[in-house]
């Protein structure tokens, strides 16, 4: 049985400080970056709000120079498999993904489980794959 951890709830404030952080690094260390696609379902919403800040275009299949976002990194095991060279998050744990993007926003270092504002608050703490 997996543990069920802790929910920290963040707010829409608290977002738009990580894309701000993130679209700083991608100007600074992937200025290459044309276009931006968001892995399905968390990493849609930042996705389209680094393509509003940058004035990219927002894609739905990757190209050369695509940045892929995602909203975390917790187990990595999304961004595994993610299509594409360039991958950015808001947070990255460390301590327990197997996947380091090439760019996100924070390191996160605790164990909960973090809610997005476009998340249900009511979401049990285990990541939907997990379940199954």
């Amino acid at each position: 049985m997996i543990a069920k951890r802790n929910k920290i709830p963040l707010e829409w404030e608290e977002i738009d400080r990580l894309v701000d952080i993130l679209c700083e690094k991608i100007i600074t260390q992937i200025p290459s970056i044309d276009s931006v696609m968001g892995l399905p379902r968390g990493g849609l919403i930042p996705a389209v709000m680094v393509s509003h800040r940058l004035d990219l275009p927002l894609v739905t299949l990757p190209e050369p120079h695509t940045l892929v976002v995602d909203d975390i990194a917790d187990s990595g095991v999304t961004l595994t498999n993610t299509p594409g060279i360039y991958t950015a998050v808001l947070h990255y744990k460390p301590h327990t993904s197997v996947f380091k993007p090439n760019l996100y926003s924070v390191e996160y270092k605790g164990d909960d489980f973090l809610v997005y504002p476009w998340e249900h608050e009511d979401a049990e703490p285990i990541a939907d794959y997990l379940k199954k």
